[in-house]
């Protein structure tokens, strides 16, 4: 069971809300009139996970990427598809603007809002992001400095629940890095090990804490035991990290083999 919480009541409401193995999304993008800034970013990085958390509980996804007035300017439009493939966000199945996208969201079962937009929607359950703060210049552009690793931004925005703020300043950029890198060398090392199967009891939690409105810091906070864990053999951490990153899309596995 995946629950979301309703902007309007607060309260945790399960969807899809019928017995069906589709879920059903409809991002809406805020209606800023520059772009792309962290808020635009974590909105669709929200319905990202979103979809990722259906798929990991044996959904299907269908995403609908929507916005009003500037947001889809030929100029902002590639500013925004580089920014979010930088972040590793999967393409939508539908992206424009209404009237064109009006009878996909209609049939939505969750409309992801920046904090103060709630969309007027008949139907769907209204989940709202905090705002992000600014992206420092260049960490996104199609060739980032040396060691100016654009999913840091993705990691900082996970490490906060999906409807609070959060600042993107070097500093924290700088401890997102490092865990990155650490993780990585970490999953590198274990490939090297006998494979072993994610602990049940690990792959329980993970799959409860995100169903319960997208709980990922708690299931970084989970990751992190299973690193320093003594009972997990190696090989069951790597299956543990390589399943778990389907969702988190850190290409953590990215230094194995190397």
């Amino acid at each position: 069971m995946l629950r979301i919480a309703d902007t309007r009541t607060g309260r945790l409401v399960e969807v899809p809300s019928a017995r069906r193995h589709l879920l059903r999304l409809c991002v809406h993008l805020p209606t800023a009139p520059d772009g792309p800034g962290a808020v635009d970013l974590r909105v669709p990085l929200v319905g990202d996970l979103l979809a990722r958390t259906a798929e990991l509980h044996g959904l299907q996804s269908h995403t609908v990427l929507t916005a009003h007035g500037p947001a889809w300017s030929p100029e902002r439009s590639r500013d925004l598809d580089r920014a979010l493939a930088a972040l590793g966000v999967h393409p939508p199945a539908v992206t424009g603007a209404p009237p064109t996208t009006d009878a996909a969201c209609a049939a939505a079962d969750v409309h992801v809002h920046a904090r103060g937009e709630v969309p007027d929607a008949a139907g769907g359950v209204p989940t709202e992001v905090g705002t992000g703060g600014a992206v420092p210049p260049g960490l996104l552009d199609d060739a980032p400095a040396p060691g100016r690793d654009p999913l840091a931004v993705r990691l900082l925005l996970l490490g906060r629940p999906h409807a609070a703020p959060v600042t993107l300043d070097e500093a924290a950029l700088d401890d997102a890095r490092r865990t990155l890198a650490h993780w990585r060398r970490q999953v590198a090392a274990w490939a090297r090990e006998p494979s072993r199967p994610v602990p049940a009891e690990v792959l329980r939690e993970a799959r409860d804490r995100l169903a319960d409105d997208l709980g990922v810091p708690a299931v970084l906070a989970l990751l992190t035991a299973v690193a320093e864990s003594a009972d997990v053999p190696p090989g069951a951490r790597f299956e543990t990290f390589a399943l778990l990153d389907r969702v988190l899309g850190l290409d953590l596995a990215r230094e194995v083999g190397s």
